[in-house]
């Protein structure tokens, strides 16, 4: 059974411990519920814990004081150690995260605990045992988005939450040749997406590039360090040449991209953290959508100011200043169907963004928002 907590008038956790072992998307969309927890208790160190390689999101984060990394495989020697580590270290757990390990770890670090658990699941009984407060959790085909769900872990002590708002990390300098060769207003581009069935096709890209570089526009290619990041992008540059087309492909980290995000004119990318990170930056965006829920993962504007607007389906929708389009039902689940592709498994193809969304939608949006004729040029 789990401990007694305080009233919610009279706690004032001296060390709170945000638990999110997931991607660098869900450590990003994490950020509204630090700054709320550091708005109610300013006096508190929060700590937070997530896998190597994704808390860099939170790198200069005003209310973070330590990012604990930990291996995203499950090795219980190393468990072991880091529970001893973090054994009641925290006046409170906020798990951002509905795993087995996260809610473990979340009873190991704080005898007061909120966390996520999942609405349908047998085994959710446990977890729900040991919290103070619980927040369930639809999944990807609920109404709900993950940010509001996160913020909801804090309401025995804030009520009602505000809208999400997701703090980018703070810029930092482009590398000195970049930083030269980019113009003031360029467009942004990410390929790459983590896993096939969030891939638009290279092809679809390759038609809006070069529509792009035919109108007159700087076009940078993003991505990551991966073989795949790099292939993606490669496949790209024989469309033109610097400083026309840029490579910037592995070459920056968050707090960098921020900084190039700040210049854009516009950034065009898949259903991944980049885009979210664009969004959170104050970018014009063109998101796309395969089959996950946008309700759920759609990218939340800057400066929000209502609730979370999206709808399951749309041909083109609207938040803030990101423009959220998704593919025509092409099979029977329709769009989105919150599977992992058409087969359901990360290596799968998703038909709704291969065949259901055209680039010349893309293109003819992407004009749109710049100002530029089908022609080519300003209007």
């Amino acid at each position: 059974m789990p401990e007694a907590a305080p009233s919610a008038t009279a706690f004032a956790p001296r060390r709170i411990l945000v638990i999110v072992t997931r991607q660098i998307g869900d450590v990003l969309l994490t950020t509204p519920l630090l700054d709320a927890a550091h708005a109610a208790w300013p006096e508190a160190v929060i700590d937070v814990l997530g896998f190597a390689g994704t808390l860099g999101m939170l790198e200069g984060h005003p209310a973070v004081s330590t990012r604990i990394a930990i291996g995203a495989r499950r090795d219980w020697r190393s468990m072991l150690a880091l529970a001893r580590r973090l054994w009641r270290r925290h006046d409170l757990a906020l798990i951002a995260e509905a795993s087995d390990r996260a809610h473990l770890l979340g009873f190991v670090a704080a005898p007061v605990r909120a966390g996520l658990v999942p609405e349908r699941r047998a085994h959710a009984w446990w977890k729900r045992l040991l919290l103070r407060h619980a927040v369930r959790v639809a999944g990807d085909r609920g109404e709900t988005h993950v940010a509001s769900e996160k913020l909801a872990l804090l309401a025995p002590w804030m009520g009602s939450a505000p809208p999400p708002q997701v703090r980018p990390p703070p810029p930092h300098p482009l590398p000195p040749d970049l930083a030269q060769a980019i113009g003031p207003a360029p467009v942004i581009v990410h390929s790459p997406s983590m896993w096939r069935y969030k891939q638009w096709p290279i092809e679809h890209y390759r038609v809006v590039v070069a529509a792009l570089l035919a109108d007159g526009r700087q076009v940078v290619l993003t991505g990551g360090d991966a073989a795949g990041d790099r292939d993606c992008v490669a496949a790209l540059m024989s469309l033109g040449a610097a400083p026309q087309l840029i490579d910037a492909c592995g070459r920056l980290d968050f707090n960098q991209l921020a900084d190039l995000f700040a210049r854009a004119a516009l950034y065009i990318g898949p259903d991944t953290s980049i885009t979210h990170l664009a969004a959170a930056a104050g970018t014009p965006v063109i998101a796309l959508f395969g089959p996950t829920n946008p309700m759920r993962w759609g990218p939340l504007g800057h400066g929000m100011a209502g609730p979370v607007p999206y709808r399951r389906h749309a041909l083109e929708q609207q938040s803030a200043q990101v423009t959220l389009m998704q593919g025509e039902a092409t099979c029977a689940p329709g769009v989105p169907c919150g599977r992992a592709g058409c087969e359901d498994r990360r290596d799968s193809a998703s038909a709704c963004l291969e065949t259901g969304l055209a680039p010349q939608r893309v293109i003819d949006k992407a004009r749109l928002l710049l100002g530029v004729s089908a022609l080519g040029g300003v209007r």
